[in-house]
């Protein structure tokens, strides 16, 4: 397959944003102006040869001069019509359902049924036919098998924000309370379980092709808002990276994203994408962040020339959202092969960079300036019941589970009193440690039938004197669901080097930690329940380290070749667990494996 980057370009039409409205008084100028930006929006895409997803929101289904548009660009440009479940807020939804609520995943399940055969009810009512595509910022496991149970010709969802948690709470004043971190950032089969969750098997298929809403930059989001860091070229805007070139503005980082995206191909059997959703309160005419609505305006007919650029090099497919759910189907056919992304610092410059992976077994995040350490990690395996919204215990935190998060939870670099979440190796000489942590390297990756390596570029550790060359290599076993390491010591020393393979973790959604009592850690058949009181296991020679999470159906499990195996439970002021593998060498490699399981 030609490594084609695969693009929708989704246009909705708001005739209520909430935002807008506040922002420029009565309702009817905002109406109006959202018409002409949507306009707008269309009249770019088409000028450049590009096709475009409609997704037209429930507020806009009342109007004729939207649905009437929406039909035109169906038959003369082939724009697909999808139906959004972003937009209900309006006049007509407030009194019907008696509320100023408008995220469908926060509503309780009865009425997310009702909302949602409301809104089909009346699509259809206006074009004859029911969507093949949808979507919301998040839509929920629950809500995904009701529309493909009732409305099976959608075949394609804008179903998660990537990493959009904490970070973009915290810097939304601490009142955007969507909270989805933990989901893929390509598209993905979601599992009728947990959308979050790439689907296990056919049975496990929930039916539609999910994709994120923006397409982000998975280093700058990880360490930051992601809401500035996207292919939504006012995101670039917001977070003030471009330039003014006496008086011609440029943004080449906004072209770079788009590149990297198209690079992700290599490690992907050839298959990259990108997407750009952008609702018409983005570019209204009074401007935002400073920026105005010139430069709102000429930043999307830019970011359109591009696609269009690479549409005419025969670099681009302009496919509508339906069209990618088929074309990545026939390119995804075996369920446990998953999504790659070895991601280079494209914002600062520096040779930063991170290693980006989801399957149905996992999803982590591997940073080769610390040596390759772990710092993100989420148990797919365990397929988390998703229950949210009104009624549910989880009313607005939608966010997968974490057992690793190095950003909430301090990682490597922490307090005096203890570890945070990372998974990590500590080398011993002559009584002296060093955390490669604190190592900062480059990474190869290569494909082999289901196994994914990388390589990484030897580091040199010395040591009362004594010079340590290592490698690391980290490996995905896609038809076991192992991850596993090898730390290779490259040179002969003369007196035994000790390498600790450690993964310390704990389980949340946010910075806070939920109470440990439930855990229980063991080796082999010894087994502690935690106390917070740091008691530990060691055995030597041992078969497997292992922690229980009920609270999340989740065991994770260390295992391989070893001198000792060990559990260590933190203490209250570090509300955390240990696994560690230690083995003594002089030369050569120490292998270990990292394995999680459903429980419960």
């Amino acid at each position: 397959m030609e490594n084609k980057l695969v693009v929708n370009i989704i246009h909705r039409p708001e005739l209520s944003p909430e935002y807008s409205k506040n922002a420029l008084g009565k309702v009817e100028d905002t109406q109006d102006e959202s018409l002409e930006i949507f306009k707008f929006q269309q009249e770019c895409a088409h000028k450049n040869n590009l096709r475009t997803t409609i997704q037209i929101t429930y507020a806009s289904l009342f109007s004729d001069v939207i649905v009437k548009l929406a039909k035109e660009h169906h038959e003369k440009y082939g724009d697909e019509i999808g139906l959004s479940l972003l937009g209900l807020p309006c006049e007509e939804f407030k009194e019907k359902y008696k509320t100023d609520d408008f995220c469908i995943w926060m509503f309780s399940d009865e009425d997310k049924k009702k909302i949602i055969d409301d809104v089909f009810k009346l699509f259809y009512d206006k074009f004859g036919f029911y969507p093949k595509s949808t979507g919301s910022y998040f839509l929920d496991a629950y809500t995904i098998n009701y529309i493909k149970e009732k409305y099976p010709s959608v075949e394609c969802a804008i179903a998660t924000c990537f990493e959009e948690g904490p970070k973009a709470y915290h810097t939304c004043n601490n009142s955007w309370y969507t909270f989805m971190d933990g989901g893929p950032w390509n598209p993905w089969i979601p599992s009728k379980l947990n959308s979050h969750c790439p689907a296990s098997s056919k049975e496990d298929d929930s039916g539609i092709v999910a994709i994120p809403h923006l397409s982000r930059d998975l280093l700058a989001c990880f360490d930051g808002n992601g809401s500035n860091f996207g292919t939504h070229p006012q995101n670039v805007l917001r977070g003030m990276i471009y330039y003014n070139d006496n008086g011609s503005y440029e943004y080449p980082y906004l072209y770079n994203l788009i590149d990297q995206y198209h690079h992700l191909g290599k490690y992907n059997n050839d298959f990259s994408y990108n997407m750009m959703f952008v609702g018409p309160g983005w570019l209204n005419k009074k401007g935002r962040w400073e920026a105005s609505y010139e430069l709102l305006a000429k930043s999307y007919e830019d970011g359109m020339k591009y696609y269009g650029y690479l549409k005419r090099s025969g670099k681009l497919l302009d496919l509508t959202m339906s069209e990618l759910a088929q074309y990545y189907r026939e390119n995804h056919p075996d369920y446990r092969v998953g999504e790659s992304a070895l991601w280079k610092d494209i914002l600062y410059g520096s040779t930063k960079e991170q290693f980006w992976y989801a399957s149905p077994y996992f999803r982590f995040a591997l940073d080769f300036n610390q040596g390759g350490a772990m710092i993100d990690l989420r148990p797919y395996s365990a397929r988390c019941k998703q229950e949210i919204g009104i009624g549910h215990k989880e009313v607005y935190d939608a966010s997968y589970p974490y057992l690793i998060q190095a950003n909430y939870r301090a990682g490597y670099f922490t307090h005096y009193a203890g570890a945070g979440l990372v998974k990590s190796c500590k080398v011993t000489y002559h009584g002296l440690t060093v955390d490669l942590c604190l190592t900062k390297t480059m990474a190869k990756f290569e494909r082999d039938g289901l196994l994914i390596k990388l390589t990484t570029n030897p580091v040199e550790i010395t040591l009362d004197n004594e010079t340590l060359k290592i490698q690391s290599v980290f490996m995905v076993n896609e038809e076991t669901g192992e991850f596993i390491t090898e730390r290779i010591l490259l040179n002969e020393v003369k007196d035994e080097v000790t390498f600790t393979e450690y993964f310390t973790g704990a389980f949340g959604t946010t910075e806070y930690q939920a109470p440990l009592y439930n855990l229980t850690l063991g080796v082999d058949d010894e087994e502690i329940n935690f106390t917070y009181k740091g008691k530990n296991v060691t055995k030597n020679n041992a078969k497997c380290a292992y922690v229980n999470i009920p609270d999340i159906n989740t065991k994770v499990m260390m295992y391989g070749d070893n001198d000792s195996l060990s559990v260590l439970e933190g203490i209250a002021f570090s509300p955390n667990y240990r696994l560690s593998l230690v083995k003594k060498i002089n030369k050569g490699v120490v292998r270990s494996c990292l394995s999680l399981q459903k429980v419960n």
